[in-house]
């Protein structure tokens, strides 16, 4: 299974960075998690571009089309989504990369319910498929780990397993 891990911060000591990092080294042989790096080059989403978009968000299409699974964790700004996954998903919305595309979403605080709830509506309306088994809170806001400490941590190391399982287990069950 491959999986596309998007992070909505581009803050360089991000959890959420983090967290995604920990789930590629926790990750089985068979599930392959790639980075996309593309979030600081999306230009502002504009419309009248959609026909004719920047490379880079050619290559962001062709990254989420060329996915099994999508992972996507992003935090929590003044209760909402942040501007760059937001601006992300809008060069998205126009084309069919999302429809049906299985989505895991990744919550780094358990209080950060207002961008949860945005981020599952956003995709729902794009049609995403979100994996709601694989889709966990994970309480690494205010616990002050790094990526190691993540993996040290046996409940945290234990949720990001279990999400790793679900999310191949609903895909698979996806596929037939």
């Amino acid at each position: 299974m491959k999986i596309l891990a998007i992070c909505g911060s581009l803050r360089a000591a991000s959890l959420n960075a983090m967290l995604i990092r920990a789930l590629i080294r926790l990750a089985p042989p068979d599930i392959d998690i790639l980075t996309y790096d593309g979030m600081a080059t999306l230009p502002l989403f504009n419309p009248d571009l959609d026909l004719t978009p920047p490379a880079s968000v050619v290559n962001l299409k062709q990254q989420i089309a060329a996915a099994d699974v999508i992972l996507i964790a992003s935090p929590e700004y003044a209760h909402g989504i942040t501007g760059v996954i937001k601006n992300a998903l809008d060069w998205t919305v126009s084309s069919d990369v999302f429809v049906y595309k299985p989505v895991v979403v990744l919550n780094a605080s358990p209080r950060a319910t207002h961008a949860d709830a945005a981020l599952r509506e956003i995709l729902s309306v794009m049609s995403a498929r979100i994996l709601e088994t694989a889709s966990v809170k994970v309480p690494v806001i205010g616990a002050k780990l790094d990526e190691d400490g993540m993996l040290s941590h046996p409940e945290i190391a234990g949720i990001l397993k279990t999400a790793l399982v679900a999310a191949r287990t609903e895909w698979q069950t996806g596929q037939s």
